[in-house]
C-alpha cells in the first residue's frame, strides 16, 4: 500500500501545482516561494532547528504559547514554522516577526520531502492537531527525528476513512511517534489506528493556554469609545462566503429592534476583503472599513475590518461575539478568544473542527447555537437586552478557559527529554 501511496503522490503533484497556480491568479500570495512545494528553495539550517508545523491561521495562533515556551527553554535553538496556506505564513510574520524562520511544507512527494529534511535538518518535529503525512512521518523515522503530534485529535469520520487504508496508517504511526492527544477519546482512536499505547498520552488542548496581552481589555474599551461611542456592537469574526449573507440579513433584523446596533464584520481570508466590501455595497449597507481610518457616523451600519491580526482587539470592543465558519460547513474557528475576554459567544451549528471545546461551552452555558438568520438575530437581540445574562455567559466562558489551562506544561514534559536527548 505504501508503494501505491508514493505513486499516487507523484501522480497528483501536477494537480496540486495547477491548483496553486490557479489560486494565485486571484491571490498572488499562493505563488510565494512556489518552489518550496516541490522541495526547492528551502533555507539551509546547518545547525538544525525545532520544526513546528501548523496548517493555517488557527493552528499558527495556537502555537504562540508553545513557541514562547520553546524559545525560553531552548534559547539557542532555531525555530522553523511550516504552513500550508499563505494566510498562515502571514500570521507567522505578524506574530513572530524575524524571531522564527518560516517556509512552506512540501507536497507529499518523497523527493520533495527528502530535500526539505536535507535543508532544514530538524532535531524534533511538532505537528499541530490532525495532520497525518505518511511520507513526512516515514522520513522522520528514517532519520530518527522525534515526532510529536500536538493537541492531537481525530474525528469518528476520520477514523473510519483512515481505517480504509489501515495498513498505510498503521505503518505511518509506527515510527516512534508520540501522540499528545486532546482527550482520552482521541487517544483511543489513535491507538485503534496503530499508535503505540505507551507513546499515546492525554495532554489536553494547548489552545486553552492562549496568551493575550493584559492590556487588551483596556485597548478594546478605548477602541470602542473612539470608533463606536455608546452604540451596541456585535462582531462576526472569521466569516466565510455565503455566511456573510446570513449575517447581514440578521443585522437588518437586529436594527429594526435596535436601530443603533453596529456590526463589526471580519472575513476570515484577506483575499476576500474586497469581495465582502462589494457585497456590502450591493446589499445597500452603509459601511466604513478599518483601513479607511474613519470614525463611525450615526448612519454607519457595518464596520468592515480589512486588516490582519486584530480579531482579539475587536472582540474586546464588542458586546456579543459570533464566531464564523459555523453557519456554513467549514467547521468553526476559535471559540476561546472571545471567551477569554469574557464575551458571550454565538455560533452556528457547524462545529466539527472543535467538537470537544464546543461541547464544553454548551455544557456550561457559555455559548448559544443558532441555525439560521432569524435565530441569529434573536440571539444577539436577547444578549443586547439582557446584559446580566450576557455578562454571566461571558464569565462562564472565561472560567472554562482558565479551568482547562495546563496542556502546555504537560506537552513540554514530553518534549523536553526528547529534544534534550536528540541534541
Amino acid at each position: 500500500m505504501r508503494f501505491a501511496y508514493v505513486l499516487l503522490s507523484y501522480l497528483l503533484s501536477p494537480v496540486y501545482a495547477c491548483y496553486w497556480v490557479l489560486r494565485g491568479i486571484s491571490n498572488r500570495a499562493y505563488w510565494d516561494r512556489f518552489g518550496q512545494r516541490f522541495g526547492i528553495g528551502y533555507p539551509r539550517l546547518a545547525d538544525g532547528c525545532i520544526w513546528v508545523h501548523a496548517v493555517s491561521v488557527g493552528e499558527v495562533q495556537a502555537t504562540v504559547p508553545l513557541i514562547n515556551a520553546l524559545r525560553k527553554r531552548f534559547p539557542s535553538k532555531q525555530i522553523l514554522i511550516t504552513t500550508v496556506t499563505p494566510t498562515g505564513a502571514a500570521r507567522v510574520r505578524l506574530l513572530f516577526g524575524g524571531g522564527v524562520r518560516h517556509c512552506y511544507i512540501p507536497f507529499e512527494m518523497p523527493i520533495a520531502v527528502t530535500r526539505f529534511f536535507d535543508a532544514v535538518q530538524p532535531e524534533i518535529a511538532l505537528v499541530m492537531e490532525t495532520e497525518i503525512w505518511p511520507n513526512l512521518y516515514q522520513e522522520c523515522g528514517r532519520r530518527e527525528v522525534p515526532l510529536v503530534l500536538v493537541s492531537a485529535r481525530i474525528s469518528p469520520s476520520s477514523v473510519n476513512n483512515y481505517r480504509k487504508f489501515l495498513p498505510l496508517f498503521r505503518d505511518t504511526l509506527s515510527y516512534g511517534i508520540v501522540i499528545a492527544a486532546q482527550s482520552e477519546i482521541d487517544a483511543e482512536r489513535f491507538r485503534s489506528l496503530g499508535a503505540a499505547a505507551e507513546r499515546t498520552k492525554v495532554t489536553g488542548n494547548i489552545k486553552f493556554d492562549l496568551e493575550m496581552s493584559a492590556d487588551l481589555p483596556i485597548l478594546g474599551s478605548e477602541l470602542r469609545a473612539t470608533i463606536f461611542a455608546d452604540r451596541m456592537v456585535w462582531i462576526a469574526a472569521s466569516t466565510h462566503d455565503r455566511e456573510e449573507q446570513i449575517i447581514l440579513e440578521a443585522h437588518r433584523m437586529i436594527r429594526k429592534t435596535c436601530p443603533d446596533a453596529i456590526l463589526v464584520l471580519i472575513p476570515r481570508h484577506p483575499e476576500r476583503f474586497d469581495g465582502v466590501a462589494t457585497l456590502l455595497q450591493k446589499e445597500g449597507f452603509r459601511f466604513i472599513s478599518r483601513t479607511a481610518g474613519e470614525m463611525c457616523a450615526a448612519e454607519t451600519e457595518v464596520f468592515l475590518v480589512d486588516t490582519m491580526g486584530e480579531v482579539p482587539l475587536f472582540y474586546a470592543a464588542a458586546d456579543v461575539a459570533f464566531v464564523g465558519g459555523t453557519l456554513v460547513p467549514i467547521g468553526g474557528h476559535n471559540l476561546l478568544e472571545p471567551a477569554a475576554l469574557g464575551r458571550p459567544v454565538v455560533t452556528g451549528p457547524h462545529l466539527f473542527n472543535t467538537p470537544d471545546i464546543a461541547r464544553l461551552f454548551a455544557e456550561v452555558g457559555a455559548s448559544i447555537t443558532v441555525d439560521d438568520t432569524e435565530s441569529l438575530a434573536q440571539a444577539v437581540l436577547r444578549l443586547f437586552a439582557n446584559t446580566e445574562e450576557a455578562t454571566a455567559m461571558g464569565n462562564r466562558g472565561r472560567q472554562l478557559v482558565e479551568e482547562n489551562r495546563g496542556a502546555l506544561g504537560r506537552l513540554m514534559t514530553l518534549v523536553n527529554p526528547l529534544l534534550s536527548a536528540n541534541a
